[in-house]
């Protein structure tokens, strides 16, 4: 098979291109290589399909990370995030089909045809919501342990008074004259491969099949105004950053009885006061006086699940990272979890009474023979 070539050469973009540059970028070949726009070109609509596959990717913050650490997956790999909807895979290639209708969810018809632009349309020709994305914040443990939330997500909803027809009340949309309320027109035209006959939706009324003459004065006929939903959102154990889930049909409302968008969920797990994390692996310092480093101690140190005990030996020098298996992170969507990594720091005493000093001299003085000299190998 071929090798891929490069997505950010695909789309003319530098591997600095924020998220608009991309965005724009895609837009432009895009609608420079539309089947339905540009049939003079044979390789036109391979042209586009391989632009939206690479638009899929960098478009993404997570995907676009992936694809630049790891480039192009074997297939079946994938960029995608966790759980339904996370994407498609960035080892299988998009077909021209499913390029068509990302294009569609994300632009419209309108941006091909200069007419109004949105959330793209369904199979059936009506308004598809926009898609939305929030960001939920999680602290260390929520994130390691899996929670239920609750959030509320600002949005278009059904218009009450009309009860989402768009019609004022007491009045009824009427059927469209062109499309006869299929809501689709057919197109004929001529190319290289013979007569071509395809299907989009109908110019006169929107692929809606109805026009409403007398319009809802409260949604101005949209059939949906802006109002709130609080959903309950399960997120699994092992979370990170950058980690999202999909919730199908809970965007916008569209237009006139069209289907929801989808909701995006973004994690952002907060900076912890005690652990420090590395992957599914967490970090503890615990500050440990210089002679227990030296006779040797028990410590009770605090993990993600309580307080376990771990035995210091004689003799241990600062910095000393013990290992505790299996106290980190689970991993996502898979069995076990990382390490907890303890290291212990000598602490240095401040405010030394006569005494102390005193003792110290003495203890410095026993060991002034056992120091070794400089070196990088002194721990050894």
């Amino acid at each position: 098979m071929a090798s891929k070539r490069d997505y950010y050469e695909i789309l003319e973009v530098g591997k600095d291109a924020t998220e608009p540059e991309v965005k724009k970028a895609y837009r432009k070949l895009a609608v420079k290589y539309h089947p339905d726009r540009n049939t003079e070109d044979g390789d036109a609509a391979e042209k586009f399909r391989e632009a939206t596959e690479a638009y899929e990717v960098l478009k993404d913050p997570e995907k676009r990370r992936q694809y630049d650490q790891f480039g192009h997956q074997p297939e079946g790999a994938g960029y995608g995030g966790f759980g339904p909807g996370a994407g498609f895979g960035g080892g299988m290639e998009m077909d021209l089909n499913e390029a068509l209708r990302r294009f569609m969810q994300d632009f419209g018809m309108g941006d091909i045809f200069g007419g109004a632009g949105g959330g793209g349309r369904d199979e059936g020709g009506r308004r598809v919501g926009r898609n939305l994305q929030v960001t939920l914040k999680l602290d260390l443990q929520d994130a390691a342990a899996g929670v239920k939330k609750k959030i509320k997500v600002q949005k278009q909803v059904g218009c009450p008074v009309c009860d989402g027809s768009g019609a004022s009340p007491g009045s009824r949309p009427q059927t469209c004259g062109t499309c006869r309320g299929v809501g689709r027109v057919r197109q004929v035209r001529q190319s290289l491969l013979g007569q071509m006959v395809t299907e989009t939706a109908c110019p006169h009324c929107g692929g809606r099949g109805q026009m409403i003459s007398d319009p809802c004065g409260d949604c101005r006929g949209t059939g949906t105004v802006r109002g709130e939903e609080t959903l309950e959102l399960k997120v699994p154990a092992g979370v990170t950053t950058g980690n999202y889930m999909e919730m199908r049909g809970k965007g916008d409302l569209g237009a006139q009885g069209g289907p929801a968008g989808n909701l995006r969920v973004v994690m952002e797990v907060q900076e912890d006061e005690l652990f420090e994390r590395h992957g599914d692996d967490v970090l503890l310092d615990v500050p440990v006086s210089p002679v227990d480093l030296m006779l040797g101690t028990k410590l009770t140190v605090p993990t993600l699940e309580g307080k376990v005990a771990l035995k210091v030996p004689p003799g241990t020098q600062s910095h000393k990272i013990f290992r505790l298996r299996g106290k980190g992170v689970p991993h996502l969507n898979r069995a076990g979890s990382g390490d907890q990594l303890v290291r212990v720091i000598s602490w240095t005493p401040l405010d030394l009474d006569t005494d102390q000093i005193k003792a110290l001299k003495d203890l410095r003085e026993s060991l002034a023979s056992q120091v070794p000299a400089p070196g990088r190998n002194i721990y050894d």
